[in-house]
């Protein structure tokens, strides 16, 4: 099984398209057709649907991927580890985060770990949680930021930071009347929530939230980012939500920042790392400076 084969099967299952493929890995259609063909009878089975419909990949061909992309992870890491040694790195962590999971409170212990141990190479990574579990679990991660703990087994999850969710409103709205906005008010208005897939554990926080009313959310759009809720929210296609933390660093004029009347609206991130006993040093010192005080 030659790479060029992986490569040429990764970019078609991501176009579904052989011009479009071929375009990109800077080939003719034949030659690409032809690598599909050959890794399809080295695998003893079809990875693509070819009909009228187009192109579609098949069950086999979609786990295939999966496994073909943590491949080119680990190929790209390894190159990485030797570029960070080469440039005299001695050692290095790398950190996933999902859910946006992006709290000022991590660039300011980023900025301080690269400080304190300039010989450590730090590379973070934003992916969808499944990935980062995935990637936790065979060490394609050292550790990993998100807003869950429901992690299954294999990775540990251990809540470092808490911060309240506040709605996202739009300027003029009739629930500025309120300086805590009500659970119950939030039914009266449609809703722009997180993606599920993108924000699964944010996601998840949030339904539970809102589902405890009597009435269920009227959510009008998934949101892929920050930007795009508040982009929508601005514009008056619902009321969004986020951490206070997050949404502090944004400035929108249009938009105006309402805490929710009640307690448990708040949103806990989450330090998670492989259930393991032994700890990289790198890892050991970033955990050590984690949970101690700043300044020290």
């Amino acid at each position: 099984m030659e790479l060029r084969h992986l490569r040429c099967f990764v970019v078609l299952a991501e176009e579904l398209h052989f011009a479009r493929a071929a375009e990109r890995l800077h080939i003719d259609q034949s030659p690409l057709s032809r690598a599909i063909k050959e890794l399809e009878d080295e695998l003893g089975t079809l990875l693509f649907y070819r009909d009228r419909r187009g192109t579609r990949l098949t069950p086999a061909g979609a786990v295939f991927l999966q496994d073909v992309r943590r491949l080119f992870t680990t190929l790209d890491q390894a190159r990485e580890s030797v570029k960070a040694v080469s440039a005299g790195y001695r050692g290095s962590l790398r950190i996933a985060v999902s859910d946006g999971a992006i709290d000022p409170r991590l660039s300011e212990f980023l900025t301080r770990c690269r400080a304190e141990e300039p010989e450590i190479e730090i590379r973070l990574s934003e992916v969808p949680l499944a990935e980062q579990l995935r990637g936790l679990r065979a060490g394609d991660f050292n550790i990993g930021f998100a807003h869950t703990d429901n992690v299954g087994s294999g990775v540990v999850a251990e809540a470092i930071w808490r911060t309240p969710i506040v709605a996202v409103l739009p300027a003029r709205h009739p629930l500025l009347i309120h300086k805590e906005v009500p659970l119950d008010e939030l039914a009266r208005f449609p809703v722009v929530m997180c993606d599920p897939q993108i924000c699964e554990g944010y996601f998840q926080k949030l339904t539970r939230l809102l589902c405890t009313q009597e009435h269920q959310p009227n959510v009008i759009e998934h949101a892929t980012s920050l930007d795009v809720m508040l982009t929508l929210v601005a514009a008056g296609y619902g009321i969004g939500f986020s951490s206070s933390a997050r949404v502090a660093t944004c400035r929108h004029p249009n938009i105006v920042v309402r805490p929710l009347a009640v307690e448990s609206a708040v949103i806990t991130t989450y330090l998670l790392r492989p259930d393991s006993e032994s700890l990289s040093f790198p890892l050991e010192r970033f955990m050590a400076r984690l949970h101690a005080p700043a300044g020290e």
